[in-house]
């Protein structure tokens, strides 16, 4: 038994030793450069990142052109310095990543959004309009409701940003403005004191100017659900005077063992139809913003 276990082994290693001498032989060879060298880059020139030595660039064009292999660089001189268009690229990637939230937090989307599983729950319909419907319709609103916004920040800090005319931070303060003046047109008074007062910042009540992003911010959401919440209630009170007529209705026949919701549904969907809903609920809590 010993005999065949070790021969067994001596054959396991036999095989590790021909594994390792095939990967050897078809194994591309690999160049090393030692350190006493013209130069302290490694490789060949073609093989080189950089492509040209620093300080060789006499116009822009030619600026361009130097360490073009490079992935992500930053320039920075006295205060004078631009991003690589790469690190632009990564920058925006991380925005897009970001933009739910943004989508959410800055604009109308929580109102609308809000109202319509309101009316859905109204209705008492459970999964119609499914939630893909509801989000996709809530997003298309809220690009209308916004466009104004959108259009004003593309004009004022994208445009002059992409043609030099602007750094960083001055397009990034550019941009941020109409977004503040949205926000602030649908904040309540009482929502920004409220922050105010939590963080011990004093304001005039009047000036925007005054009011930082990191309150002006909770406090729009802040507006947004109960106004949200307002219109949910107002929405709901003519399904509850039918919901209320057909209990009544169903008890006076002694029908109690029916559940009520059943019969009221189809008498809550042919309201709405009739009434044109949708386009009611729509076009008000769209007018709500203007």
């Amino acid at each position: 038994m010993k005999k065949y276990f070790s021969g067994r082994k001596r054959m396991k290693i036999i095989c590790l030793l021909f594994l390792v001498g095939i990967l050897f032989c078809i194994s591309p060879p690999v160049s090393v450069y030692a350190s006493g060298r013209e130069s302290n880059l490694t490789g060949t020139t073609d093989e080189r990142t950089v492509i040209e030595q620093p300080g060789t660039a006499q116009t822009p064009e030619d600026l361009q052109e130097l360490n073009i292999a490079n992935t992500v660089t930053i320039t920075y001189n006295n205060g004078n310095g631009q991003l690589n268009g790469t690190l632009r690229i990564l920058l925006t990637l991380t925005l897009i990543a970001l933009a739910p939230t943004l989508i959410i937090m800055l604009t109308s989307f929580t109102r609308i959004i809000i109202v319509l599983h309101f009316t859905r729950a109204a209705l008492n319909t459970q999964t119609a309009p499914p939630n893909q419907v509801l989000i996709g319709l809530a997003l298309f609103l809220t690009f209308f409701i916004m466009q104004p916004t959108l259009n004003s920040v593309y004009q004022d800090a994208i445009i002059p940003f992409e043609a030099g005319e602007l750094d960083q931070t001055e397009a990034f303060s550019i941009a941020v403005q109409p977004f503040r003046q949205f926000m602030y047109g649908q904040t309540q008074t009482r929502d920004v004191r409220l922050f105010m007062e939590i963080s011990g910042t004093e304001w005039d009540g009047e000036s925007l100017d005054t009011i930082p992003n990191m309150i002006l911010i909770p406090s729009f959401i802040i507006s947004e659900l109960r106004t949200a919440f307002i219109i949910g209630f107002l929405i709901y009170i003519p399904f509850i005077v039918i919901d209320m007529v057909v209990a009544s209705t169903l008890m006076s026949m002694g029908m109690m063992m029916l559940p009520p919701t059943t019969i009221s549904m189809p008498f809550k969907i042919l309201l709405f139809v009739l009434a044109d809903g949708w386009n009611l609920v729509i076009g008000s809590l769209v007018k709500t913003f203007y």
